[in-house]
């Protein structure tokens, strides 16, 4: 049974009832152009951009992308000592959001196919003292060596060189829309999950409330790419490919659909901050 939870204060009646027409909008309007989600191109715009992409999530979202994590690892909670896969972790964050729930009992392998970014997570990892490995903690005589590792490693999300049911939690956090193939994404998270254990989905998402919608879409349109641009120049345009991507993303019923496709069940999803993001979750049928 599909549930859509509508525990969040920002989140309201009206807001549920518009979801679908605002959705059928988003897709009528903005899917009839495909924004080019090629591997290389992906690739070599996180590159470029990987130096301030930290910097400019927190600032563009003027911080609350802390809040949407807090809220992911709150909702998505670490039990027992199975690992803990993140893909498409970027600079590592929700990764080490996993790590600091679990209290540095639990493994946790974060994946990206960008190398940059996997660079500055392992040296922000370094910088809190979380181990890479066990050997490397003892090395250092550190305290952290009783600590459970967070390593990362290059993978692409469709294609995981990991073994199947191993996971008790597989996270992704405003990266599965930039997978070229959304189902092959999916099922490659839901393979590596362990059965009875959940698939998470952070995705950014647009506003149900259609006054709010019209407002944030303007914004999003225009004014973030150029200030994304201005302080990040890259040649890829990352900061325009933002929004069309976003809105050409499924959202609600029909990310769950997907979802459901990859061999997930009992499906649901949480809309944050008057909708600009959703948390979406499911578990690995046992």
């Amino acid at each position: 049974m599909n549930a859509v939870e509508n525990s969040e204060s920002d989140t309201n009646s009206a807001e549920a009832e518009s979801a679908n027409s605002t959705t059928s909008e988003t897709c009528t309007a903005e899917t009839s152009r495909q924004v080019d989600k090629s591997g290389d191109r992906i690739q070599k715009m996180f590159g470029e951009i990987s130096g301030r992409y930290d910097f400019l999530n927190h600032f563009l979202s003027g911080g609350v992308d802390y809040y949407w994590r807090w809220r992911t690892v709150r909702r998505i909670r670490p039990d027992g000592d199975s690992p803990i896969l993140d893909v498409c972790t970027g600079t590592g964050d929700l990764a080490i959001a996993f790590w600091k729930k679990a209290g540095g009992a639990t493994a946790v392998v974060g994946t990206d196919f960008t190398p940059e970014m996997l660079d500055i997570a392992r040296v922000k990892t370094a910088k809190m003292g979380i181990p890479a490995d066990a050997a490397s903690a003892k090395a250092n005589g550190s305290s952290s060596s009783t600590k459970a590792p967070l390593t990362f490693q290059q993978a692409d999300t469709m294609v995981l060189p990991l073994d199947s049911d191993l996971y008790q939690i597989v996270s992704v956090a405003f990266g599965l829309r930039n997978v070229s193939d959304t189902v092959a994404g999916l099922k490659e998270m839901t393979r590596v999950c362990k059965p009875g254990g959940q698939v998470a989905v952070l995705e950014f998402s647009m506003p149900r409330n259609k006054l709010f919608s019209a407002v944030y879409r303007w914004y999003f349109r225009n004014i973030l790419p150029r200030i994304g641009q201005l302080l990040a120049s890259n040649s890829e345009a990352a900061y325009k490919y933002l929004p069309q991507s976003v809105s050409e993303f499924p959202q609600d019923e029909e990310l769950a659909g997907l979802m459901r496709k990859a061999g997930l069940k009992d499906i649901t999803w949480t809309p944050l901050t008057f909708g600009i993001a959703t948390l979406y979750a499911g578990s690995k049928p046992e």
